[in-house]
């Protein structure tokens, strides 16, 4: 009795001696093997926690005995969960956890193009959102524009409009790119005359984030937002400062060079990028055009910041771009000038805007913001018959009101656009001058109904001097329903002003085109609607982290504007007697397993023309798309990308049907403290039209181009070095 006794003496004090031990942690990055401060360790049985000091170190006194489930967060670094039986499999302390770097940082993120201070998890809208490696990733693809930034993106599409020249546009959901409004830092400096050379204009490597609102943003924005936006936002100069370079090589010809510079101190700071792209005439197809055109291009954006107090700050830039591109007979493009009806397709163009921007903080939660650009675009194309030179000068002036409450935040403002076109007489047929001059005004609320349900509502109404009166009501609605699931729910009401600017204008060079009439053209005037599901969660201990976002969407458009043919070689913009509607589905997959990312996407787009009473399918538009991107990452070491995507048939305008094809691609990055290496292989499966298709009828000297439905360029190679001095 008395050895029982005894023992039963010694099992309670080695169980109490073990029930006041302390459970010790310490959390470490995986890849640095440095302390992290600032981790929260939960243990999901007690709901009591724990936060990590200086040393990464966690102390918890006294955890329940028995199986304890313990989970570590901290911002920029993957959540992690992992279970013990605590005494039983606790060994030496502390017991040592590794966390993961994240670099999906979307949920702590505010975008600008909302006009909300909001983050992108709390607001209604639906945003997109391109930055940090994913954007860096994109420079090495195509360091001299922003064509493959967009088009590797679910449910848009770059449409070549000129296969000699390059020219291309951007669709979202179907529509045509007259109805994408792009931006940069909030102004409209790529429409009318610029459109068809935006998107070969706009480097990347000066970007902060790209910002992508797909559906009616005309509430925001005004006219040419119907089928959604492109907001490019330029990186801000900070403390630390920044100077990098990216040189660029390809098998095709190409050469890019770029430098970027920022710095700021207490009351001024300044960013200066710098461009030159240039490319010799390549033809893969060995059919005497050029599939890229020759182009030598020059840009130059210089910004000043001032910070005069802590409540004011200014903003004063300039973009200059300056291009010569040729495109046509391979022959003339290298010098051969003996055949004097050799085809070629020239456009100079000349661009230089100005941005003001002044931010004053009336109060804590109160701001008046100003701002101003001016932009002057000169475009002179031609061609062996025809010459087109044109000048236009556009302005966007805004004021703006914020106020940001704890569950409601107002914007009001008014903006005055101005837009004149200029023609020079060339030939007999008329100009096609005009101005066009817009007046708006906007009101956007956002409002926490509850918890879980968020409420954006606006107006906007503008006038539209020679076409009357725009109002434009918009509504999007948010439930969230806990962590892992929401939902968004918008829609509204857009108009477009007609130009002569659009897809089919552009592939004819503008040439036997009349001038819009505003007696007999009126404004194109639409509403859409937007449903999203988003679902994420983790898996296996917090090792897999899955998320899922599908989307529907619709868009419809009363009375059109389409080109036809008048008798003859003539054509003129007509608003037809019926609409136009595209509808579909996105679906956005994401995985993420330590080191490895894959993105996984699927469109499906029904786009639609009902003229007269009879229906058929908008041209160019491929049903089925599908995007696969695999990516492998040792954060400041290695980036490896594989990129798959689908596009199914296409409808041409003359009732043909276009061949479905994959493109493929390769990527590789090594990474050192002050400069990498990469290397990209693009379409490496030479995916081409010109191989399964015919792009023109006629001769060499005279063709009669088809619609472009896939690539020209075909596989082509690139590689550089960037250079990370700052």
């Amino acid at each position: 009795m008395k050895k029982i006794f005894i023992l039963g003496l010694l099992w309670l004090s080695w169980t109490g001696c073990l029930m006041a031990q302390d459970l010790q942690v310490v959390v470490k990055d995986e890849h640095e093997n440095t302390a992290l401060i600032g981790v929260s360790m939960l243990i999901l049985e007690n709901k009591q926690g724990a936060v990590s000091d200086e040393n990464g170190l966690i102390v918890f006194p006294n955890p329940p005995v028995g199986k304890l489930t313990l989970r570590f967060q901290l911002i920029g670094y993957e959540r992690k969960q992992i279970s013990i039986n605590w005494p039983d499999d606790v060994g030496e302390m502390p017991l040592e956890v590794l966390l993961h770097e994240s670099h999906d940082e979307m949920e702590t993120v505010t975008v600008s193009s909302t006009r909300s201070s909001r983050t992108i998890e709390d607001i209604p809208t639906r945003v997109e959102f391109i930055a940090g490696e994913e954007l860096d990733e994109k420079v090495n693809m195509k360091p001299g524009d922003i064509r493959v930034l967009l088009s590797e993106s679910t449910g848009i599409q770059v449409q070549v409009t000129s296969p000699t020249s390059a020219n291309a546009g951007i669709r979202i959901q179907g529509l045509d790119g007259r109805y994408t409004q792009i931006l940069k830092d909030g102004f409209p400096l790529y429409s009318g005359a610029a459109s068809g050379l935006g998107l070969l204009q706009i480097p990347p490597l000066d970007l902060q984030q790209v910002e992508l609102i797909k559906g009616s943003a005309s509430t925001l924005y005004g006219g040419g937002a119907i089928a959604g936006l492109v907001n490019l936002i330029s990186k801000r100069p900070d403390e630390d400062g920044e100077l990098s370079f990216v040189l660029n090589g390809t098998n095709a010809g190409g050469f890019d060079a770029s430098g970027f510079y920022g710095k700021r101190n207490e009351k001024i700071g300044t960013t200066i990028f710098a461009a030159y792209n240039t490319n010799s005439p390549f033809d893969p197809a060995a059919i005497g055009l050029s599939a890229i055109p020759k182009f030598d291009r020059f840009s130059f954006n210089p910004k000043v910041f001032l910070y005069p107090s802590k409540s004011t700050d200014l903003e004063f830039g300039v973009n200059l771009s300056l291009e010569d591109r040729v495109g046509g007979d391979m022959d003339y493009l290298k010098g051969n000038r003996s055949n004097p009806d050799a085809f070629f397709e020239s456009n100079q163009s000349e661009r230089l805007s100005t941005q003001f921007v002044l931010n004053h903080r009336l109060e804590e939660k109160k701001r008046l913001q100003v701002k101003n650009s001016y932009n002057v675009f000169n475009r002179k194309l031609g061609t062996n018959a025809y010459d087109f030179n044109a000048v236009q000068q556009s302005t966007f002036t805004e004021i703006n009101y914020q106020i940001d409450g704890k569950a409601t935040d107002w914007v009001l403002g008014g903006n005055l656009w101005t837009e004149a076109f200029k023609e020079e007489q060339t030939n007999n047929f008329p100009v096609r001058d005009y101005n066009l001059n817009t007046f708006g005004a906007f009101v956007q609320n956002n409002t926490n109904l509850s918890q879980k349900w968020v409420l954006e509502s606006g107006l906007r109404t503008d006038y539209v001097l020679d076409y009357g009166l725009a109002v434009l009501p918009r509504i999007a609605l948010m439930y969230k329903a806990n962590v892992n699931f929401s939902s968004r729910f918008g829609g509204g009401l857009g108009y477009k002003a007609p130009t002569i600017f659009t897809e089919e204008s552009e592939r004819l060079q503008y040439q036997n085109i009349q001038p819009i009439d505003a007696d007999f053209n009126t404004l194109e005037k639409s509403y859409g609607l937007n449903w999203d599901l988003n679902y994420k969660t983790s898996l296996f201990n917090d090792q897999l982290f899955f998320s899922v976002n599908h989307l529907f969407f619709y868009t419809y458009l009363n009375n059109p504007l389409f080109l036809e043919q008048i008798g003859g070689s003539e054509f003129r913009f007509v608003n037809i007697d019926g609409y136009s509607d595209t509808k579909g589905t996105e679906t956005n997959i994401k995985w993420m397993f330590r080191d490895f990312k894959w993105f996984m996407g699927y469109t499906y787009t029904h786009a639609r023309i009902n003229s007269n009473g009879i229906r058929r399918d908008n041209p160019l538009t491929p049903k089925h798309r599908i995007n696969s991107v695999l990516f492998y990452e040792v954060h400041d070491k290695w980036k490896i990308g594989w990129e798959s995507y689908y596009f199914s048939q296409q409808r041409l305008s003359d009732g043909s049907v276009g061949q479905s094809y994959w493109i493929m691609g390769f990527m590789a990055e090594k990474i050192w403290e002050k400069f990498s290496v990469f290397i990209n292989f693009e379409n490496f499966l030479d995916a081409r039209q010109t191989r399964f298709d015919t792009i023109f009828t006629g001769n060499i000297d005279n063709p009669n181009f088809r619609e472009i439905y896939a690539p020209l360029d075909g596989f082509v190679i690139n590689g550089g070095v960037k250079l990370r001095l700052m």
